[in-house]
């Protein structure tokens, strides 16, 4: 029905009460519905907010690779987690343990870089701890299993172990490394000229931890220790190449430090040689090379220092048991033995207390032996000498010690 203006006024005035209570108690006016009573009317209840838990932690990729095999030296070890970590987070653990250092290249990528390098042929197993005591995330999460993995280290080429066997005294030669305009850091130069320097009493300021000790193959030259050698050995040496020359160096080396002598370039050589270099155990061995001359009279003679320190009457193998030419390493030396084999009429042989014995290509070795005379082939393949020449040449003729029969 129609209201009249003062009606209207009156009715506004009551509505903008009611909105104000309403306002007043929480801005939500309820009306009573069918069966509500006056008075009825109740402010709506606020939602509590609950809070998901963290999704838990994951290792989504590691670098190198599970199971990877020569892995760079000095290369990084990479982790990515599937979500950022916290910045304090648990590191992971290495075994063995290697000096470096723990970084976060992004929110969840973890990233270790050794001090120096890798152990050389070393398999490293990563542990990344889980649980309350392991890697905690940026959001609370944690990872629910241990991850582990674990890897295999590459090794120096062979021109880096040239280098160093030269820089240690091992190798009639020395190396020389190229001056670089800058001054020459530990890390990277650890060891170039190390045998000259020390000769020379230089006091060559070099790496003090074998894994500061470089590596990588520097730049620089090879220059012969003893020229008269080069006509000798000129054609053994190449540079990169695992000649016999670089086998004898290797063996001689294992000799001086307690290792197998097999020339066999394994982990256990590597970090010796490494902690040879940081040490600074030059060799204390002249350079001997044993030279066997099959052109009548035989001879054999004893290289020492680029000179030739001793010679004496030989014999060396029948026409049906020739002594091989070539050069071969010493592998073996007794100071007395008993030899036996077979004769070449198939009749059995074995001489107990054959002196002064030095191996040096399977059955054949530099040996004293009685004969009537010598000079000319005699023996089964031995290079036999004179008892009292035998002696003398024992003293030159340690493991490694290169033979050359020509």
């Amino acid at each position: 029905m129609a209201h009249s203006a003062g009606a209207r006024r009156f009715l506004a005035a009551g509505a903008a009460v009611v909105a104000a209570i309403a306002g007043a108690v929480g801005g939500a006016l309820v009306v009573a519905g069918c069966g509500a009573t006056a008075g009825a009317a109740t402010q709506a209840s606020p939602v509590a907010t609950v809070q998901s838990p963290a999704p838990p932690l994951r290792v989504v990729a590691v670098r190198p690779r599970h199971g990877a095999a020569g892995a760079p030296a000095d290369g990084a070890l990479v982790i990515r987690f599937s979500a950022p970590i916290a910045s304090d987070a648990v590191h992971p653990r290495l075994r063995p343990r290697v000096p470096g250092t723990w970084e976060l290249r992004s929110p969840a990528t973890l990233v270790f870089r050794p001090a120096g390098h890798w152990p050389p042929l070393a398999t490293i197993r990563v542990v990344v701890p889980a649980g309350r005591s392991g890697v905690r995330g940026a959001a609370g999460g944690r990872l629910v299993r241990r991850y582990t993995t674990t890897f295999t280290t590459g090794a120096g080429s062979t021109l880096r172990l040239q280098q160093l066997l030269a820089d240690l005294g091992y190798l009639p030669l020395r190396f020389r490394a190229a001056h670089t305009g800058s001054r020459l850091t530990a890390a990277t130069q650890a060891g170039a000229g190390l045998a000259a320097a020390t000769q020379a009493g230089a006091g060559l300021t070099a790496a003090t931890s074998p894994d500061l000790v470089s590596l990588k193959a520097l730049p620089g030259r090879f220059v012969w220790r003893y020229p008269r050698l080069r006509p000798v050995l000129g054609s053994l040496w190449r540079p990169r190449a695992f000649t016999v020359l670089t086998r004898g160096a290797v063996m001689a080396f294992e000799a001086d430090h307690g290792l197998t002598s097999d020339g066999a370039v394994g982990a256990r050589v590597w970090s010796a040689l490494l902690t040879a270099v940081a040490r600074h155990e030059v060799s204390r061995h002249p350079y001997d090379v044993i030279q066997v001359s099959m052109a009548g009279p035989e001879t054999l003679s004893v290289w020492q220092g680029g000179r030739i320190a001793y010679r004496s009457l030989a014999n060396t193998g029948i026409a049906s048991r020739p002594t091989a030419p070539g050069t071969f390493p010493v592998y073996a030396r007794y100071l007395s033995t008993t030899m036996s084999g077979t004769n070449p009429d198939g009749s059995h042989y074995s001489d107990p207390g054959v002196p002064w014995v030095a191996y040096f290509n399977g059955g054949d070795a530099v040996h004293g032996f009685i004969r009537g005379s010598y000079g000319w082939p005699q023996s089964l393949g031995c290079v036999e000498l004179p008892y009292s020449a035998a002696a003398v040449v024992y003293r030159y003729d340690p493991i490694g010690t290169l033979v050359t029969v020509s």
